[in-house]
């Protein structure tokens, strides 16, 4: 009797969540034809029908969905396994996917790792940058073991720990003269912003001050990444609203001024992860280093 194909299992996951071939293919590395043929071998192992379209997505069908149910249980248990088996090695290995945004990623992980690659060799921890809102998405679907994002961070069955308040400041360029004495979003009003890219959890804490004292804010230029924003403000091209640990280093503040906001703005950064997260010697190794930002 053939035994069922545990990457089959996963790939026919896969193809339900991203709603097609070709987008599960990209997602597993892939090509769709190979996916196209694992999801036939595994609805002829278990002869029945597994997925329907409906438009242009692919749905489960009531079969598909009863083992969907089974495919979490199968994947928990493999996981919880090697977990179990991971105990009985001398060394901390394996990879730990680590998702966070750009200010978090230059001016907060950086040493955390170097410590974690100078104690454990073995030890590989990658790291993806992205929005809050897909770094938590990749959480949920176990494509990232944990992320550190700003808070909050909504999803089914996370488990949410703030680590640290992180105050916002406003930044000038060091020619700039005749500042206001009080950074308030009314005496900024009149000067042109440099601002994060609509979208990010940064911007909307920010559109949130603006809005507070009933000002829309009308941004010059939209960017993605702190440093970016530093470099144009830097050029006299504007002021920006940042994080104040992108510029706590003197070598990050380089060029600026930088000024405490009158009418005080503060996020949390948290680390987030799967309630049913095993954690493994490698996975509570970063946790543990997270934690020291704290």
């Amino acid at each position: 009797m053939n035994r069922l194909n545990l990457n089959h299992l996963h790939t026919y996951s896969c193809v339900i969540t991203c709603g097609s071939f070709s987008a599960a293919g990209e997602k597993l590395g892939l090509t769709q034809p190979a996916v196209s043929q694992q999801i036939r071998q595994l609805e002829q192992r278990l002869n029945v029908r597994l997925i329907e379209r409906v438009g242009k997505r692919i749905k489960a069908t009531s079969a598909g969905n009863v083992l969907l149910e089974h495919i979490i249980h199968i994947e928990a248990t493999v996981e919880n396994a090697l977990l179990d088996l991971s105990t009985h090695a001398q060394e901390v290995a394996g990879t730990i996917a680590i998702g966070t945004g750009a200010t978090a990623c230059i001016h907060l992980l950086p040493p955390i790792l170097q410590t974690l690659r100078q104690r454990f060799p073995a030890l590989e921890v990658r790291v993806s940058i992205g929005n809050t809102e897909g770094v938590i998405k990749a959480v949920e679907e176990n494509r990232l073991d944990l992320a550190l994002v700003t808070l909050p961070a909504a999803g089914r069955s996370l488990l949410v720990t703030p680590l640290l308040n992180d105050d916002f400041v406003a930044i000038f360029s060091a020619d700039e003269t005749n500042l206001p004495e009080h950074i308030t979003p009314i005496t900024l009003s009149n000067y042109p912003l440099v601002i994060f890219e609509a979208g990010s959890s940064t911007r909307m804490l920010i559109n949130q001050w603006y809005a507070q004292s009933g000002i829309r804010i009308k941004p010059v230029m939209e960017l993605g990444s702190v440093e970016a924003i530093k470099e144009m403000v830097g050029a006299g091209l504007g002021y920006s609203i940042v994080p104040s640990l992108s510029v706590t280093a003197d070598h990050h503040r380089r060029g600026l001024q930088v000024r405490s906001l009158t009418s005080p703005l503060t996020r949390t950064l948290g680390i987030v992860l799967r309630q049913d997260k095993p954690v493994s010697k490698a996975l509570r190794q970063v946790l543990d280093g997270l934690m020291t930002l704290a």
